[in-house]
């Protein structure tokens, strides 16, 4: 009875987790101009000036925590998986998303 027990709490959790992480897609842009505008030039020159890289996705602007990771991905298309809370995401990886029509 315990190991069953233990087996389904184990399970329960596990997907539990994993219904927490979520994939978006979408463009990233900086904490100034956030939907209104994702040029990389411009969103790049923003992160400098001191602005935060941002994931905006169907309108909505969402803040990340791991900036780093989103360093070479100025303007350009997006997936990002993490958690989501509210409109922001504890980011667990980011990588570029293949443009829709390309090989």
């Amino acid at each position: 009875m315990y190991k069953k027990l233990l087996v389904l709490t184990a399970a329960m959790l596990m997907f539990g987790a994993m219904a927490w992480a979520k994939t978006l897609t979408g463009t990233v842009s900086d904490s100034k101009c956030g939907a209104a505008k994702h040029d990389a030039a411009c969103v790049t020159k923003c992160v400098q000036g001191g602005e935060k890289y941002v994931l905006v996705s169907h309108g909505k602007v969402y803040q990340v925590d791991a900036q780093d990771k989103f360093a070479d991905m100025a303007g350009k298309m997006v997936k990002v998986t993490g958690t989501v809370k509210g409109d922001s995401i504890t980011v667990t990886d980011v990588s570029e998303a293949a443009m829709k029509g390309k090989m």
